[in-house]
């Protein structure tokens, strides 16, 4: 491994959180910056590779302005900190998520790996910068992810020397990675990430690794990768969506009804924009409830698809954030004339536990969509790719789909008729009502076909009311079965 340090480093010494977006995403803002260490092993270069252990699937990069001490001190006043910074480059502060749990929050493991700390290409004089004034940039294969000034940060970068300073001697070459912004994510075999540090009309140019599989077995002899759906989500970052609020029992009930009822009962309740319209489902015949996960697609623009499209971007993000028990509700303006998820990602979406699709726009490889277990409610099938009519933006948010606002953790039921989104607030009362409104027009069809008139029994009149009660105490009987 190469960097473009002349002076070794006698530590690399990382902040955890220092930029408001991401202690946004993480839904913690400290009061003080906390630190870890890197060894100075972890150093590289421009164009050195970045190994994924193996085992490994959580290799996650994080964009940073990295600071070179030039001046040794200890106890440096904030007003002289930037006096000993002599220079300032870009860095990856890489890491697996995979080997965190192993070192219980030190990172010495996951983030101590050779080559997990990427510098350059160039260094810039400090002295000739506005700490006040940088600019940072990534990018995963071309598409931008990560962009942030000064105004995200916590603390200031001379305030951060000064405060590693006040119990520990910085020394020349030491290397200070000052956090990163939101956009923090999981990066594949193959994939390059690119990180620029920007001064005015000064810049680093572009730091640029790409992830290779490392071929070399891990030995067993200590922790060895391990994740699970919490690991998962904090990897690949980005706000989370309400934690499923149904309960087994309310999943039962609603699936035990159909969304004509349903309708019936949100209406009466005053809802009437709730149905996701003009949709046909790849399992007609198959209910789905969950809760909501939303994706939400702009047109396309060129510039802006180069920047948003690439990577892992906000399309293939949340569909690696679904829980199980959620539904992807998709967002794509009732333009069917693209693809807005295709087969791969369909197939991603179920093994993470979704519970179906529901998309306003068209569908890719819509045949074998069609064979998962799970439903997709779409406009109907296009071969062309999401980048004809759509860039991927946010996901996350509130949408409008086929007519309906959609709130990620909203209630999503789907079945032959169509889409429902259900408040979560009304989900007791509205099953509940659902569930005897179903009860009733089951008494009221086997009199139908008995061959009563609907005349007072449609809706029941206090005569049939009473009858009604009977037959439930009863345990709703079932007339006998014509014998031949």
């Amino acid at each position: 491994m190469t960097h473009p340090l002349d002076v070794a480093p006698s530590k690399v010494l990382a902040v955890h959180l220092n930029y408001r977006s991401r202690a946004e995403e993480r839904g913690r803002t400290p009061a003080y910056p906390s630190y870890f260490l890197k060894p100075p092993s972890t150093l590289a270069g421009d164009g050195d590779p970045l190994l994924r252990p193996a085992g490994c699937e959580l290799l996650a990069f994080e964009a940073e302005i990295a600071l070179v001490i030039g001046k040794p001190g200890r106890r440096i006043a904030v007003e002289d900190a930037w006096d000993h910074v002599r220079w300032v480059t870009a860095a990856n502060d890489a890491g697996v998520y995979d080997l965190r749990y192993a070192d219980r929050g030190s990172n010495v493991r996951s983030k101590g790996i050779d080559g997990y700390t990427p510098l350059g290409p160039a260094l810039l004089d400090a002295r000739a910068i506005d700490p006040a004034e940088l600019e940072l940039r990534a990018w995963v294969n071309g598409g931008l992810v990560q962009r942030a000034a000064s105004d995200d940060w916590l603390f200031s970068l001379p305030h951060l020397v000064a405060d590693l300073s006040r119990l520990m001697t910085l020394e020349e070459g030491d290397v200070i990675l000052t956090g990163t912004p939101s956009g923090s994510t999981v990066v594949l075999p193959g994939d390059t990430v690119e990180i620029e540090v920007r001064a005015g009309n000064l810049t680093t140019g572009r730091l640029g690794n790409t992830v290779v599989e490392d071929d070399r077995p891990l030995s067993p002899i200590g922790a060895m990768p391990r994740s699970d759906e919490k690991v998962r989500a904090d990897a690949v970052g980005g706000p989370a969506a309400p934690a499923d609020t149904l309960s087994p029992e309310q999943r039962e009930l609603l699936l035990s009804v159909s969304t004509a009822t349903l309708s019936s009962q949100l209406r009466k309740r005053g809802l009437n924009q709730v149905s996701v319209d003009g949709l046909s489902s790849t399992r007609p015949s198959r209910r789905m409830v969950g809760t909501a996960r939303t994706l939400r697609y702009l047109p396309p623009r060129e510039d802006l698809f180069k920047e948003f499209g690439g990577g892992l971007n906000a399309q293939k993000a949340t569909v690696e954030r679904i829980q199980p028990g959620e539904v992807l509700v998709i967002e794509a303006r009732r333009d069917a004339t693209s693809g807005t998820i295709g087969d791969i990602l369909a197939l991603r979406a179920q093994l993470r536990g979704a519970e179906g699709i529901v998309t306003d726009g068209g569908v890719r490889d819509l045949a074998a969509v069609a064979e998962l277990d799970i439903p997709t409610y779409h406009a109907g099938g296009h071969p062309a790719v999401l980048g004809r009519r759509h860039v991927p933006w946010e996901g996350d948010v509130a949408i409008a789909c086929g007519g309906a606002l959609v709130r990620p953790g909203d209630v999503v039921v789907g079945d032959g008729d169509g889409v429902l989104v259900i408040p979560p607030t009304l989900v007791d009362e509205v099953v509940r009502d659902a569930v005897e409104q179903e009860r009733q027009e089951r008494f009221i069809a086997q009199r139908v076909a008995d061959g009563e008139g609907v005349d007072g029994l449609y809706p029941m009149n206090a005569e049939w009311a009473g009858r009604y009660e009977a037959w439930c105490v009863a345990g709703e009987p079932r007339p006998a079965v014509a014998q031949s």
